[in-house]
């Protein structure tokens, strides 16, 4: 079963933030207000999404326990689709931001595409699911359009999954391991209550401007053997560097990614 205890906080207030347009030729970097922050997260979440044709009506109360209803999706193949090996999300094609549940039953065969209702703190969201019953290849698509499940409104990788995020971001990377790809420090927030970290701005590195136009939200929390006090000494008011040497002692990795228009 996959985490989604960050999930429930950014929902409530949901809201992708878009990044102006950054030269640079011009040296410009970004500043905290255009990435893609838990705490930046104020649009109204989209409505819900009609049932499916045929389909089951979902009842989930939790919003890691979508019930799916998938729909037969006319033009999709029944035989293994070419997304079918695909493990890296790319800005473009079945994860571009016109995308569609259509799209993604295409690319990766209409029977590891569950469609459903997500119900996170009395708010509901349409949202696609593709490999629903493999924790390693699982993703999940959430609609900016649910009525009919189109305009990709926020990507989630968390749990299990292997899968990449644009710029070579995984699950479990370190924070050594985001400063190579980022080529450079970052900053991010302390740990909250329920020890998760976010990154707040790349400071102007590789990972703060995507292919695609994308935008990336990183969560990361400490390891399991760092002590309570050496996380409680990094407190979620106060923004600190990824190179910080009491933030390096606690080894946090990240827990999910929000890859977000």
């Amino acid at each position: 079963m996959y985490r989604r205890g960050i999930c429930a906080g950014l929902v409530t207030s949901f809201s992708i933030a878009l990044a102006a347009t950054v030269s640079a030729q011009q040296g410009q970097n970004l500043s905290p207000e255009d990435q893609l922050a838990p705490s930046q997260m104020t649009q109204p979440m989209p409505g819900r999404a009609s049932n499916p044709p045929g389909g089951q009506a979902s009842t989930s109360a939790a919003p890691h326990a979508p019930k799916p209803a998938v729909a037969a999706v006319a033009g999709a193949s029944s035989k293994p689709a070419a997304g079918a090996a695909l493990k890296a999300v790319a800005c473009s094609g079945a994860f571009s931001k016109d995308s569609s549940n259509l799209k993604l039953a295409i690319m990766f065969d209409q029977k590891n595409v569950s469609y459903g209702d997500i119900s996170v703190n009395g708010s509901s969201v349409g949202a696609s699911t593709v490999y629903p019953k493999d924790p390693k290849r699982r993703i999940e698509v959430w609609w900016q359009n649910p009525a009919n499940r189109s305009g990709i409104y926020l990507i989630l990788i968390n749990g299990q999954s292997t899968w990449a995020a644009p710029g070579g971001m995984k699950l479990g990377q370190t924070l050594a391991d985001l400063e190579k790809l980022n080529k450079k420090p970052f900053k991010l927030k302390g740990f909250d209550k329920d020890n998760n970290a976010t990154v707040t701005d790349w400071d102007g590195g590789a990972l703060a401007t995507l292919t695609g136009g994308c935008k990336s939200g990183v969560t990361l929390q400490p390891d399991s053997k760092a002590s309570s006090e050496s996380v409680s000494a990094l407190p979620a008011d106060k923004e600190f560097s990824s190179n910080d040497p009491a933030m390096r002692d606690v080894k946090p990795k990240v827990s999910e990614i929000l890859i977000g228009y």
